[in-house]
């Protein structure tokens, strides 16, 4: 099977956790701080601002708490988006007001979010889709602007960038993924990015059970009784340990291998895949922006994409639809509007398989079945 996603790992990796190994010390220690000082530079942001976490998820629900959403609150957020998203919005008693996407780029424009705002709106919550920067400078801005919080939800975008900012680091609170299947791949894990100082330290401490002090061996060194506690906060337990994190140590050294060879299978389908009747290719990045080619999507007619996936599948090649709806989903409640191009495109998008471990062989032969698949869908003979 040709999986749409894998994560690339190797000799490095196990070598590095063998270490954590033999040092003895497993949870949340020395690479864990590491590993955040190593992102920090990669982002260009101070190191106290940035907190390993256990998923990009416990991120989204850990920032819904930071910026103190609520009841009373509206949150405008793309409705192509992840679930988690609209879990971590909703679950604070906030209403999530879902926006529009363009259909080609499945981001919002500043303009679907400035349409999208209310009275009520206290927080907007955005996805680079599949590692596509966006209009996030523009999207900050009119936030800014509107004295308005802005979340990025950067998990697919560890490597994007618009004019050498880092995507993450336009709002006031970001996360990344690590999970199996990302772009860097510690397993399960995330990164989290606070901009404000007392928030960024608030953040530490929700992370850690509230306490002040997250070890009582560093409290020995300046306290007769390091075993009491001092809770600042009702927190909990989200904080990433050394074996995760040293995978992650490797895996972001690696990272530059690892966007080059994405980026490379991502033009070698454009070559592939460029006259092919019917398909549309994803959109150019745009002067200025650098992608972290975590999707690669194509756009088909709605009548047979669904038939085009099977067909590929029988082939031996799995490929899937990111992201279904959320304004379709009834935990959500009703009374949504019509958002054109999130309906239109969550008809007629598919991503093919996209990671470093292809070869230019697979890749010429998920080609090669699509245009055959394409074909028979399309003559007038099987119309």
């Amino acid at each position: 099977m040709i999986n749409v996603f894998q994560p690339t790992l190797g000799a490095d990796e196990l070598d590095a956790i063998a270490e954590v190994f033999a040092s003895n010390w497993l949870g949340h220690g020395p690479r864990t701080k590491a590993f955040e000082e190593q992102f920090a530079a990669h982002l260009g942001v101070d190191p106290g601002h940035v907190l390993f976490i256990n998923s990009a998820t416990s991120g989204l629900f850990l920032a819904a708490e930071l910026l103190g959403l609520g009841p009373g609150d509206d949150v405008v957020m793309p409705s192509a988006s992840f679930v988690a998203a609209g879990n971590a919005v909703a679950s604070t008693g906030a209403r999530p007001v879902f926006c529009d996407v363009d259909e080609r780029t499945m981001n919002p424009t500043a303009a679907h979010i400035e349409q999208a705002l209310t009275p009520d709106t206290k927080a907007v919550l955005v996805l680079h889709y599949g590692g596509l920067p966006g209009e996030i400078a523009a999207i900050a801005q009119l936030c800014r602007e509107r004295g308005i919080q802005l979340i990025e939800d950067a998990a697919c975008a560890v490597s994007s960038s618009v004019d050498g900012t880092a995507c993450g680091t336009f709002g006031d609170v970001a996360m990344w993924s690590f999970d199996a299947m990302k772009v860097l791949v510690t397993g399960d894990g995330g990164m989290l990015y606070v901009r404000d100082t007392e928030l960024a330290l608030r953040a530490k401490r929700l992370a850690y059970h509230g306490l002040e002090q997250s070890s009582g061996f560093t409290a020995a060194k300046v306290s007769h009784r390091w075993w009491e506690l001092n809770v600042k906060d009702f927190g909990r337990r989200i904080v990433g340990n050394d074996l995760t994190a040293a995978i992650g140590l490797v895996q972001l050294a690696r990272l530059p291998e690892l966007i080059t060879r994405r980026r490379t299978n991502s033009e070698l389908y454009d070559q592939l895949l460029t006259d092919t009747h019917g398909v549309l290719l994803p959109p150019q990045t745009p002067k200025g922006h650098t992608s972290s080619h975590y999707f690669y999507w194509i756009q088909l007619d709605p009548t047979i994409r669904d038939h085009v996936a099977a067909d590929l599948l029988k082939e031996g090649i799995y490929t899937t639809f990111r992201y279904p709806p959320l304004h379709k989903i009834p935990a959500y409640g009703p009374g949504h509007p019509e958002l054109p191009g999130t309906e239109k495109s969550s008809e007629n998008t598919l991503l093919l398989p996209q990671h470093p471990g292809l070869d230019t062989n697979d890749i010429h032969t998920i080609a090669t079945a699509l245009h055959t698949s394409i074909k028979h869908h399309t003559t007038p003979t099987h119309n």
